[in-house]
């Protein structure tokens, strides 16, 4: 398995980036909960931020261990995406190297997943939350609960 390098960070070109970075969150991002909302009002049940695999480093974003599928809901900064993935100015070159490690973990894991039978769905934050529920659904089939109703409204 890949692992970081572990060189020192670079010092952060102003205080507002240094916090703006650390500030990052892993889990419950906006595109994420907006697929989540989604598919639990659809009657999917799924582990948020599990560990497909014991001796797997990586968590997946939503997991659903019965069908066996992954989903990971990925930034477009910090995974390369085609469309929107940017390269920062200042420390570029730490910068490359550790988004290439991110990259590179992320097609170990999907091999890794795959040879154990499960299959990976990753989601963009930029696609709308009906584009990736609709690719998700389709890995899983039909949900093993019903959907809720609505809640009756009472004015």
């Amino acid at each position: 398995m890949l692992t970081e390098s572990r060189s020192a960070r670079p010092q952060a070109v102003d205080e507002h980036k240094r916090r703006s970075m650390s500030r990052q969150r892993s889990r419950d991002t906006g595109p994420e909960m907006a697929v989540r909302r989604r598919l639990h009002a659809l009657g999917y049940r799924y582990r948020v931020d599990h560990r497909p695999l014991p001796d797997l480093r990586v968590r997946g974003d939503l997991v659903f261990t019965r069908t066996r599928v992954v989903v990971f809901v990925d930034g477009c900064f910090w995974h390369r995406c085609p469309q929107h993935g940017t390269s920062p100015r200042h420390n570029g070159a730490w910068w490359r190297a550790k988004l290439d490690i991110n990259v590179a973990r992320d097609r170990a894991t999907e091999r890794s997943l795959a040879k154990d039978g499960w299959r990976v769905v990753r989601i963009w934050e930029h696609e709308t939350p009906d584009d990736a529920v609709a690719r998700i659904t389709a890995a899983l089939g039909p949900p093993r609960s019903a959907p809720r109703a609505a809640a009756p409204h009472h004015p």
